[in-house]
């Protein structure tokens, strides 16, 4: 039997420490996916992986598709499946549907109904679709999430207020240096993230703003809209005894900034304090640049605090959000309920059009053979119909009087021409 099932790896119970370490990164994704769906019993499968959460979804033909896309997520990342089970959250059928609606709308986001997400999902999707391991079902299920979540921006107001990521972040540099416009950010990275943190302190007037990325060009488009220097990974050391506020979010699989570089720009500073924010996943930044004195570092997860002061609003629209996904998860429990059916019709409809062929293959011999072309089509038109009603002949005959009611509905009514 066919599941949907989806195994997270999220911000509500696990760690940016557990999170790192089942996080997916771009260069693996597509092996990722692939070796995921060469599994047995693994029929179709997405993966996604974000700063706040790191999920699989799948359709999986197996009597525990928990136990399969476990074991894949803690061997894909050599880790011990005992240690990464307290971190698991799993979801199936319709309790799997509900979690992706609530994913796709930003319900289950750090920051309450944040429209990043949406993006990163159907990125996902697009990744999976290039790697061949979407099925008809999965990719169904995707196009439901999209739609849902469409719907619950057009219906609500969730989306109303500016709460994201980005947006938390420079509220959060605020609290620590109260006039940003005295001061000095460096934005490392190029994605999403970085250009709205560009885009919100740009807004704030602060007095100068560094973006510094691996691939210049892309430092160079973000910089040109915001007023910013643009600068490579290679010369960012350089320059990173300048900023009062370094924020970073790139896709490095190591990190970029260690304990020794923060402490050499601390003496270049005379230990005046930086604020550092790291919002990668896995992190941009060695956690023992923490310990340094002068030094403010937080990560994604420190801004829960920010989330809650700002969030009153998103949550008056969530009951409404809530009902829009509870309508419209009824539509496709609908379709998921009726796509045996379409099944069986396509078995049937592929058999017919097999029949039809043999009999046309007969047909064409015969006539080949002089045979005379009115007797072989008539000849052909008594085997197709025979062979097509058979097997449906033999059922009726079984069938129960309510059944024959359902059967009498399947049979074509002919019109009659008029002569």
């Amino acid at each position: 039997m066919q599941h949907i099932a989806i195994l997270s790896v999220n911000h509500k119970i696990a760690p940016v420490e557990m999170r790192e370490k089942v996080a997916f990164s771009d260069s693996d994704l597509n092996n990722a996916l692939i070796n995921l769906n060469e599994l047995n019993g693994v029929n179709s499968c997405v993966i996604l992986s974000t700063c706040n959460r790191s999920e699989i979804y799948a359709v999986v033909n197996s009597n525990d598709p928990n136990l399969i896309l476990s074991e894949y997520l803690s061997k894909s990342h050599g880790m011990d499946l005992k240690t990464l089970k307290p971190f698991l959250e799993y979801y199936e059928g319709n309790d799997a549907i509900e979690h992706i609606c609530y994913v796709a709308t930003g319900l289950d986001s750090l920051v309450l109904g944040e429209p990043q997400i949406l993006g990163q999902l159907k990125d996902a999707y697009h990744s999976a679709k290039q790697a061949k391991t979407l099925d008809k079902l999965l990719e169904k299920l995707f196009q439901h999430a999209f739609s849902t979540a469409k719907k619950v921006r057009t219906d609500t107001n969730i989306g109303s207020s500016p709460i994201s990521v980005a947006y938390c972040a420079v509220k959060l540099s605020e609290k620590i240096f109260s006039d940003l416009n005295q001061q000095t950010v460096m934005l490392i990275g190029a994605g999403e993230m970085i250009e709205l943190c560009a885009q919100y302190l740009e807004q704030k007037n602060v007095k100068r703003m560094i973006i510094a990325n691996r691939t210049i060009e892309n430092a160079e488009k973000i910089a040109s809209k915001y007023n910013a220097e643009p600068t490579s990974l290679k010369l960012f050391s350089g320059l990173i005894h300048e900023a009062d506020i370094i924020i970073s979010s790139t896709a490095a699989l190591v990190p970029i900034i260690g304990k020794g570089l923060i402490e050499t720009a601390l003496k270049a500073r005379k230990h005046k304090p930086m604020f550092i924010l790291d919002i990668a996943i896995p992190r941009d930044i060695e956690p023992e640049v923490g310990q340094l004195d002068d030094v403010f570092l937080y990560t994604v997860d420190d801004l829960q605090q920010v989330v809650d002061n700002n969030i009153s609003n998103r949550l008056k629209e969530k009951s409404l959000a809530e009902q829009v996904i509870t309508d419209q998860n009824a539509n496709f429990f609908k379709w998921l309920r009726l796509l045996p059916n379409e099944q069986i019709v396509r078995s049937y409809r592929n058999n017919a059009h097999e029949i039809k062929q043999n009999a046309i293959e007969n047909a064409i011999k015969k006539l080949k053979k002089g045979s005379d072309s009115e007797a072989v089509i008539k000849e052909m038109a008594d085997q197709l119909t025979n062979k097509l009603l058979h097997t449906p002949f033999n059922n009726i005959k079984q069938n129960s009087l309510e059944q024959l009611n359902q059967c009498e509905l399947c049979v074509p009514k002919i019109k009659k021409s008029k002569k």
